[in-house]
């Protein structure tokens, strides 16, 4: 991380949201409620019905991006992963914060490599996970004077399944099915590795409800390098109705759909489109000595659909948004490096959850 004499920073207040889907214009709003001088860009026509200026933009012309960008102190790309890469190029070139939702490895890693010449934060993978379950994992982590493992899932699931799948796409397909066709990263017996998704099976309950949980990619973020030789096993697992993973693993395997991930995006979109009823489930525990006592501590939890400043809003949207939102609350109230990458894991949960944005956390959650 660059050292940067505080004086050179901008204040963090006027700030671009980018994308107007269901996170994209709930984390405006609440950002918007927490103080900030919102403007929110799509590719579509811009509504009338926000309390803060709503644009028309396509971010794919990067001198209309740029030009767009340029009054902002910092952007907040809720975009497609493959956007994210030429949207934080642009953030960077402009000296502005840059935060973003992506789970996708690469696209963070292009990332890390241009905050080590920024001047400012440069946060992605501020979502659910990576994001708020790496921040839980830490915390739980930091309890112990040794840790055997860390074990951290989540999941996001209709409350009310039909069908085989017992799923419904709430979030983006893209992301999904790069999550279930992309290799993990894990710490196994103390060794970092990469291992295949869909695999490592186990069964687990929340509420008494119960699920299934299987590797998939970038649930991590880099806490695999933040945790290499202080923990002897550490992974991060999708949580899914029983009988999903075996689905999933003929539809991409045996059909050959993980050659055509367009196409199968497609396809699952319109098999099981998004519910309004849906549940977050997170489930993260740590195994470990504390004074000399083997112990294990957990966080589990399940966050229905809540309503949001007067509207219904679904768990995934609201979990996904106040996460982002805290995470630049605390980057503006000086809780984070001043500049820099910011990893997910060196957020105080209990920071966090002082925001505006954290304490949606604290209400109406099943443990």
């Amino acid at each position: 991380m660059i050292n940067i004499p505080k004086a050179m920073h901008m204040t963090l207040h006027k700030i671009a949201v980018l994308g107007r889907g269901k996170i994209g214009t709930l984390a405006s709003e609440m950002l918007f409620d927490a103080g900030f001088e919102v403007c929110s860009f799509d590719n579509t026509n811009a509504p009338h019905d926000l309390a803060f200026p709503a644009k028309s933009l396509d971010v794919s012309k990067t001198d209309d991006l740029k030009s767009a960008l340029k009054p902002f102190d910092a952007v907040l790309s809720c975009l497609p992963y493959h956007l994210n890469q030429a949207v934080a190029t642009t953030a960077h070139a402009l000296a502005m914060a840059y935060f973003d939702l992506t789970e996708d490895v690469s696209t963070t890693q292009a990332i890390r490599t241009l905050s080590e010449t920024s001047h400012q934060v440069m946060a992605p993978q501020c979502g659910l996970a990576p994001g708020f379950i790496g921040i839980v994992g830490a915390h739980l982590a930091a309890q112990f004077d040794n840790i055997r493992s860390i074990r951290l899932r989540v999941g996001a699931l209709p409350q009310n399944p039909t069908g085989l799948l017992g799923y419904a796409f709430n979030w983006s397909p893209e992301g999904v099915v790069n999550e279930y066709l992309n290799d993990c990263e894990v710490i196994e017996d103390g060794d970092h590795k990469w291992v295949s998704p869909m695999e490592w099976r186990e069964t687990l309950y929340v509420n008494g409800t119960k699920l299934e949980a299987f590797t998939t990619s970038g649930g991590l973020g880099t806490m695999c390098e933040t945790y290499g030789g202080r923990v002897d096993n550490l992974d991060y697992k999708t949580m899914r109705y029983p009988g999903h993973v075996d689905l999933m693993n003929f539809f991409f395997h045996e059909l050959l759909m993980r050659d055509n991930r367009a196409e199968a995006g497609r396809i699952l979109t319109n098999a099981k489109p998004p519910v309004d009823e849906d549940m977050v489930y997170i489930h993260a525990s740590v195994e470990g000595t504390a004074s000399g006592r083997l112990q294990r501590k957990e966080y589990v939890r399940a966050y229905p659909p809540r309503p949001i400043a007067g509207k219904p809003r679904t768990a995934i949207a609201w979990t996904t948004s106040a996460s982002v939102c805290a995470v630049i609350e605390m980057a503006r109230n000086g809780d984070l490096a001043p500049a820099g990458f910011i990893k997910q894991e060196e957020i105080a949960l209990s920071q966090f959850l002082k925001t505006k944005g954290g304490s949606h956390f604290n209400r109406d959650s099943g443990k």
